[in-house]
């Protein structure tokens, strides 16, 4: 019973706090677990995990933990199946899934975890593109929220390919465990054997799959509003699309097959974190907050990376890094508050509409009624009677 009342109690405090709070809490959650997912991810290639074999994994575990949920919980607000939403479903696994995350495995095996961190901080401008020729986001350059928005931006973008190109003079140095292998964050060439530039390409075109998912995803939320069901549907269509690649390409029956607890944690941290919770957590604020909101948490990212590295590994933090994170900070603001600055501008532009619409019944309805001719001459005469 005690822990049923404080269940309630939580909840009850959860949902006390102001939506747009709850957004942020939400999203710098996120990028800490997709932090720990680039970590991870490079482990279990390190531990010779096939491309093919681990997304295929990490999409079971994530349909297997979101499907209760959205049958359930969204069991009276989910509209009709019909055939037009299963070819978005399919299109948003295709892009969001099969596309994003195939790609974003390619480059990270051929470059290094900070860079594939480092690079996903393009998804911010070109989600903000995308929206902005698609008429998803509103960018008014004539006022100061669109100014802002787009300073904010290039702010953010600046700021975290600051952290990974610029080193400078050593600001802190931890002192390194005994027997600590060389890190690979703070190197940009420290995949041997592999293609850099390839590597390079791979995750562009991650990022322009992560960004056309972002966009496309907010016109289907319009016409189907149940999230976990949007999520879940998505899930499944990667999965099949990533089974079907998997069983053409990976002939190896060792590859379906774990060799090591590392291996099993890694594929549990992709599915449950990196997929089911992450993916439930970025498609609610997607719907609350719109895409760009979502995208332009992306260079908290790196930051969070860098951090970790450091208490993991023992890394230095450079005059570089500290630029960056400044960078990344103040650009975070602009475009945060760019975003509050525009939604004060509409709900003014709304008032004003309304306070006219309802001026103008008003004068419909009082100064142009004509009198009929009878009316007031019987009222005039009832009186003087």
């Amino acid at each position: 019973m005690a822990d049923t009342g404080g269940s309630a109690s939580n909840t009850r405090m959860w949902c006390s706090v102001p939506e747009r709070l709850q957004l942020h809490m939400a999203m710098l959650a996120l990028q800490f677990g997709y932090a720990g997912f680039h970590v991870v991810s490079r482990a279990a290639l390190d531990m010779g995990i096939s491309k093919l074999v681990f997304p295929v994994y990490r999409n079971i575990i994530a349909l297997l933990l979101l499907l209760p949920f959205a049958y359930f919980l969204e069991k009276k607000e989910r509209p009709a199946l019909t055939l037009n939403f299963l070819l978005q479903f399919f299109l948003l696994a295709l892009v969001g899934i099969t596309a994003n995350q195939g790609f974003y495995l390619l480059g990270l095996d051929n470059t290094s975890p900070t860079f594939a961190s480092a690079i996903q901080n393009s998804v911010p401008a070109i989600t903000f593109l995308m929206a902005a020729i698609l008429r998803i986001e509103k960018v008014r350059l004539d006022r100061k929220d669109g100014i802002s928005k787009v300073i904010g931006t290039i702010l953010c973008v600046a700021g975290a390919s600051v952290i990974t190109l610029y080193k400078g003079p050593t600001i802190y140095s931890p002192v390194p465990p005994l027997n600590r292998p060389t890190p690979t964050f703070v190197s940009l060439g420290d995949a041997n054997g592999k293609s850099w530039t390839l590597g390079c390409l791979y995750l562009i075109g991650h990022c322009l799959s992560w960004s056309g998912w972002l966009v496309l995803q907010a016109p289907v939320l319009k016409k189907y509003p149940a999230r976990l069901s949007v999520t879940s549907y998505t899930c499944f269509f990667g999965l099949i699309q990533f089974l079907i690649i998997a069983l053409v390409f990976e002939r190896d029956p060792q590859a379906w097959m774990f060799h090591s607890g590392g291996e099993l944690f890694t594929i549990l941290y992709a599915g449950v974190v990196a997929s089911g919770i992450a993916f439930a957590v970025q498609i609610w604020c997607i719907d609350r907050g719109g895409p760009v909101f979502v995208a332009v948490y992306q260079p908290v990212q790196t930051l969070v990376v860098a951090i970790m590295a450091s208490i993991a590994l023992g890394e230095e933090f450079y005059l570089g890094g500290i630029i960056g994170a400044v960078l990344i900070i103040v650009g975070l603001y602009l475009v945060l508050w760019g975003k509050s600055e525009e939604r004060k501008f509409a709900a003014k532009e709304k008032i004003a509409i309304e306070s006219t619409a309802e001026q103008s019944n008003n004068s419909r309805t009082s100064g142009h009624v004509k009198p009929s001719l009878n009316q007031p001459l019987l009222h005039h005469s009832t009186e003087n009677v």
